[in-house]
């Protein structure tokens, strides 16, 4: 891949579906190698923010292609049908570009909606080891004149290892949480690649430490009343969830059809391919199929909601589209698994699947559908349709 410094400019939906179907091309020849030798994907994220995906979900207004949210899904989907890493990554840089929509104050939005125009990624130290609940928080700003400290430790970092920006949820010493947009060259913040899982190897979700880092008050935006009315944070971080479980099931569907078929070197050619007559391998890819077709329909549906949530963000509209994609994620989790297990029953024990890297499907599901209980989305969705209760207001619904 040859580096450009120049940052493209995505000015529509379908330019944003179009180059997304030409990077993730790409990105697939060698995502079976990363994966293996965890090759960390810096010239491909080079590639891909200067193909200026990053910034799709800037607002119009300044200077985004204010992409819907059915297209941003769709976006993540295809990349992470590629390389289910490489859709990861992008993940809490969406997150916090939301929040800052939200939350953000019109100079804050200028200036950052800007660096991400420019190539700018941003990453995320949000989650912490030790906390009463998953949901708390300890690490902590404390004021030093015009700013702010930090001190903490974080992990689950995704993209912190490639961000520009480092967004870090912090508590205040009135107790509140802040997202601090804190630069990735700050003194005293250092961030570890120690992310040991099995799948989606290639992240870099790490942990970050931070040591009396200092962040200007303007990087610091509010996060905790994000949560405390009705805005759309939350179903737009667990639409992205759901579109890389949506891309890595497909890419799993996609390498089981071409390996029964041809029996022999699929992810070379297809030249050999030939009609399959067994019938319960027949009913297994329409059994599977079914619910593929169903979970694409589903994330498409969400993101309607989702676009209308943010056009009017109200209780109403909020918690249909927190439902709307509550049964996306729902779905694609399960199908994300389902997918690669098939691969695996129906090739066997054959060495080849390994080999070629067609196991990392089953293994980046795996890994990706912990990211927060999926059980909890479906008590939220019978509590919606059977009593009539709107779900709660948090980051994972």
């Amino acid at each position: 891949m040859t580096l450009s410094h120049h940052v493209a400019v995505i000015t529509s939906d379908e330019q944003a579906l179009i180059v997304a179907s030409d990077l993730a091309e790409d990105f697939k020849r060698d995502s079976a190698l990363r994966d293996r030798e965890r090759r960390l994907p810096h010239p491909e994220l080079e590639v891909f923010s200067r193909s200026g995906l990053w910034g799709i979900s800037v607002p119009k207004e300044y200077g985004g292609a204010g992409v819907s949210n059915v297209t941003l899904a769709k976006v993540i989907a295809l990349i992470a049908q590629a390389d289910g890493s490489l859709g990861q990554i992008p993940q809490n840089h969406f997150y916090a570009l939301e929040v800052l929509r939200v939350n953000g104050s019109e100079a804050q939005k200028k200036r950052l909606y800007a660096e991400v125009l420019a190539g700018q990624r941003f990453g995320n130290a949000l989650a912490e080891l030790g906390t009463k609940t998953a949901h708390d928080r300890i690490t902590s700003l404390t004021r030093d004149g015009d700013g702010y400290r930090i001190n903490g430790r974080k992990f689950y970092a995704t993209g912190a290892i490639y961000a520009q920006r480092i967004p870090t949820s912090v508590v205040d010493e009135h107790g509140m949480q802040q997202l601090a947009f804190v630069p990735h060259n700050s003194k005293g913040l250092t961030v570890i690649d120690d992310w040991s899982g099995f799948g989606q190897r290639t992240t870099g979700s790490g942990s970050v430490v931070f040591e009396d880092v200092y962040v200007a008050a303007e990087d610091v935006i509010p996060f905790q009343s994000a949560f405390e009315r009705p805005t759309t944070v939350g179903p737009l971080a667990q639409i992205l969830h759901a579109a890389i479980d949506t891309g890595i099931a497909r890419a799993a569907y996609e390498d089981a059809l071409h390996f029964v078929r041809t029996k022999t070197r699929p992810w070379i050619d297809a030249t050999h391919e030939k009609a399959v007559e067994d019938p319960l391998t027949i009913k297994s890819f329409g059994h599977l199929a079914i619910r593929l077709h169903a979970t694409e329909a589903l994330l498409e549906r969400s993101g309607e909601f989702l676009d209308k949530a943010q056009a009017d963000m109200n209780a109403e509209t909020v918690a249909a589209a927190s439902i709307a994609v509550a049964e996306a994620r729902a779905i694609s989790t399960e199908i994300s698994l389902a997918a690669g297990t098939t691969l695996f029953e129906l090739a066997g024990s054959q060495a080849t699947l390994i080999e070629h890297g067609l196991d990392r499907h089953w293994r980046n599901a795996r890994v990706h559908t912990l990211h927060d209980p999926v059980r909890w989305k479906y008590h939220a969705v019978g509590n919606y349709y059977l009593n009539d209760e709107n779900p709660p207001l948090r980051g994972t619904i």
